[in-house]
Order: C-alpha cells, then structure tokens, then sequence
C-alpha cells in the first residue's frame, strides 16, 4: 500500500499551453530553424506528443471547434482508501477486511464476483467491512452475494458528485451525434481518444468499473431486478457516475452509457491511427526535424510558400477567365449591358481580357 500511494504522489508533468499545442498543429509554413533532439526522447516530450496527436485527430474526427478543456490536465487526488494517521484496531480491521475480499476475489472463477470486488477498492471503509462481514458461508448463497455487492456498488456510485468522465464535456455532444448518425467505427475512435486523455488513475477507476457494468449487464443468470433487463438497470445505477452532462439530452446520455457497457473490450484500447501518428512524430523529432512542421494527421495538403503563391495565382487566373466567359456567353444579357461589363472587366483585368478574345479583340468595342 506504501509503494502503490508513492507511486499516485509523483510528480504531475506541467501540460503544454494552448498557443504551443495550437502552433504544433498550425497548417501555415513555418520558417522556424531545425530543432536538435537527441535520440533519447524524454518522458515529457513523449507525452507531450501523445497529448497533443490524441488532440489532433479526436479534433479531425468531432465537427467540434478548438476544445481548451482538452488541455486542462488538472492534479487528481488518489480514489485509493487512504489508511487514518495512527495504529489501532480500526485501521488493521479495515485492512484485513480488504485483504480477506481480495483472498476471496482471487479464489473464485466466478467473473462477475472478481469484477466487483475489484471495484470495492474505491469504495470507503465502512462500506468494505460490512461486504466483507456478510461473505456467503454457503456456495448456494453466491446470488444473494451478488447482489448486496451490486447494491452497495451501485449505492456509492449513485452518490458520487463528480462523474469519471467529466473532463472536457462539450465532446460528449460531439460522440452522441455519431452515434445518432449510425458512425459506429468513428464513434468508437473518438471514445478510445478521449479516454485516453484521461488521468491514469481515474482511467484505472473507470476500467474496473466498466467491466463490472459490462458483466452484470450481459449475464442472464443473475436477475438485478425483476421485470428489468439487466442492461438498462445497469445503465439506469451507473450513468450518472459516469456521464452527468446537463447540455446532454437523456436519450443522448442513455446511448452514449450504452454504447460504453455494449463495447467494453474495445473502447480503452488505443487506436491504430493514433498509433501510427505518434511514431511517425517521434521517429522525425529523433531525427532533428523542426516539430512545427510535424503533424502527423493533416487536415489538408501542405504548401510552400513559393507553392502556395503559384496556386494562388492560378486559381485567382481561371477563376477571371470563368467569370468572363460567363459575361461573354450568357443570352440574357443585352447588349449594353455586355458592352458595359466587358468594359469593366477591361479596365481591371486588361491581360486576362487580351488572352480570352485572342484575335476577336480588335472586333470588340471596348
């Protein structure tokens, strides 16, 4: 308990501001010098990195504007029981009270007993002892087990006032119009990346939770309520623990919860294309390349600036020559009104004018 606390206390790592996200991701040529990195990267810049592609392509794939809540990584304080200052009977009851669950836990096959009791790690003291005084003394008593676990699981949570997915809110709405749409593939891509911005302890509390949700919901065996599917008593217990969005509409919020618990396995796996943006970023910043001009993802081709001006001026030149065929075409343009136009577009645009007409300039009366 001792080292997995110090672990929980280290030191947070300080999050890029905006404007150094944002200038990573910037589409305009960048004539910054190269940058020198050596082949070891630092933890920091890896993280940074994966921050910031994460961003990136969850950005590309929610119709969303820039998120700042994204990069709001604030310090979270351990969910773990934390052991009361002092020796005495009270504390080392607590304690084997926990270990005797997790002898237990780890003696069954059972999934869904293991499930909760990997759950019973957040919740308080009080709560522990009195599960653990109340362990079956008879195999045949496991489902009457089962669902005190449920109920107390259920109880803590309901309680809760900050649900587990409360950063960066306003991508929810972004995720349920995926689903909405039927964009199952792009829904599940999006859910993966933005658990992935999660703090690793909240992210931990959020897995063992999920598959708890995930096993009660999808067993038949054991009935949670009567005349209730199992799914939507687990949804019904559980949503406001893990969603509590009030910009969100109930039906958006039941499918949101739904779409979690249905695709448990899959939705904190990392996705493929993440994957591939970051080593590609990381592979250039060992190689010395200018991070700027490193995006990974791109939402469109990038140019030069000599490119950049040369397509300018082409598309600036067919768009004229467009416009002046449509003037020296169009039928229901008397001819006033053509002379008139065409003399207009003369004084502007004399160059443009001579290449259009050719030989019949000497024939227009301009």
């Amino acid at each position: 308990r001792h080292e997995k606390s110090m672990l929980f206390h280290s030191t947070p790592v300080k999050p890029e501001s905006l404007e150094d996200l944002w200038e990573n991701l910037s589409l305009k040529p960048a004539n910054t010098p190269q940058v020198n990195i050596s082949d070891s990267l630092s933890r920091r810049v890896i993280n940074e990195v994966w921050q910031e592609q994460t961003i990136a392509r969850l950005l590309q794939l929610v119709d969303l504007p820039l998120l700042e809540s994204l990069l709001d990584q604030q310090e979270i304080r351990p969910q773990l029981p934390q052991p009361r200052k002092g020796t005495g009977y009270v504390i080392t009851s607590n304690y084997l009270d926990r270990e005797i669950l997790k002898a237990f836990s780890d003696s069954q096959t059972d999934e869904w007993l293991s499930a909760a009791i990997d759950c019973l790690e957040y919740l308080p003291d009080h709560m522990v002892v009195d599960i653990s005084r109340n362990l079956p003394d008879q195999p045949d008593q496991a489902g009457t087990w089962k669902l005190l676990l449920f109920e107390n699981i259920g109880r803590y949570y309901g309680q809760k006032k900050e649900p587990l997915l409360s950063h960066a809110s306003e991508i929810h709405s972004g995720i349920a119009e995926l689903l909405v749409n039927g964009k199952m593939e792009q829904s599940l891509e999006a859910v993966q990346l933005y658990l992935k911005l999660l703090d690793s302890q909240v992210r931990e509390e959020f897995r063992r939770l999920l598959y708890f949700m995930a096993v009660a919901a999808h067993n038949s065996e054991l009935k949670l309520q009567k005349e209730s599917d199992n799914r939507m008593v687990v949804k019904r217990t559980f949503s406001k623990a893990i969603i509590n969005n009030k910009t969100l509409s109930r039906g958006k919020t039941d499918l949101l919860i739904l779409f979690l618990v249905d695709h448990q396995k899959d939705v904190l796996k990392i996705p493929g294309t993440l994957h591939k943006m970051v080593s590609e970023k990381l592979l250039a910043l060992q190689k010395g390349q200018d991070p700027s001009k490193i995006t990974g993802y791109t939402f469109c081709q990038k140019l030069d600036e000599r490119e950049y001006r040369s397509n300018t001026e082409k598309t600036t030149k067919d768009e004229l020559l467009s416009l002046l065929k449509a003037i020296d075409e169009d039928s229901k343009l008397s001819d006033k009104d053509r002379k008139r136009l065409l003399d207009q577009f003369h004084s502007t645009n004399p160059s443009i004018f001579m290449q259009y007409f050719g030989d019949r300039v000497t024939n227009m009366c301009v």
